[in-house]
């Protein structure tokens, strides 16, 4: 049952326009999902299906795929991620690297962020505003954290944002359902990588899953 508060919301239904679509994948890194890395997310494997899926349908209708990557530069005296977090993602190492189980490819662009939101002090919101695409679908790692802050600036900056449960984990489950609950009500369409696929295939509507 909804909050009295997040009751009050209006029908976010939506269609994916392939010419004004976006895929936003963040953080899928060696670190976070591979074993052996710095700050490794348990089961970030299972996700690996569901996102192919979307990559591929994005590829295959010319939706741009966009890779957003933590990146962290040794020497800084007063690094803000890792003032709270063990330090990760270090330029040029492994442990920074896109996941190989994705196959990324050379020539999708890859965004460097230096904090938990892929817009804060990045060319995000100009690449974005050069591809013509003020639709984002959204995934990756992790919910609460670098997804969700992404997600709020992609709203703050006027963006529709479509967030895929299958394809994102939180750092538990009452964290990933209590953001994508909040995504859902206030920022955004919470849906699964089925339903997109649909979307950016025959323009079927996507389909809303709320989470309470």
């Amino acid at each position: 049952m909804d909050d009295v508060f997040s009751a009050h919301r209006t029908d976010d239904s939506i269609r994916l326009d392939v010419a004004r679509t976006a895929v936003l994948i963040v953080d899928m890194l060696n670190d976070f999902c591979k074993s052996g890395g710095a700050m490794v997310l348990p089961g970030c494997e299972r996700l690996f299906p569901p996102q192919k899926s979307v990559i591929s349908a994005a590829r295959e209708r010319g939706v741009p795929v966009i890779w957003i990557a933590d990146s962290h530069r040794e020497g800084l005296r007063r690094d803000r991620e890792w003032l709270k977090r063990a330090p990760h993602c270090v330029e040029g190492t492994w442990g920074a690297e896109i996941v190989e189980d994705l196959a990324p490819k050379k020539n999708e662009m890859r965004i460097f962020k230096h904090r938990y939101s892929g817009f804060f002090q990045t060319d995000l919101d100009l690449v974005l505003k050069d591809l013509a695409c003020d639709q984002l679908v959204i995934f990756g790692v992790v919910t609460n954290i670098c997804v969700r802050s992404t997600v709020h600036d992609a709203f703050f900056n006027g963006y529709a944002v479509v967030v895929l449960e299958d394809c994102c984990a939180a750092t538990g489950p009452r964290e990933q359902a209590s953001s994508l609950y909040d995504i859902a009500t206030h920022f955004g369409v919470v849906s699964d990588a089925a339903s997109v696929v649909a979307a950016l295939m025959s323009g079927a509507a996507v389909a809303s899953k709320v989470t309470s």
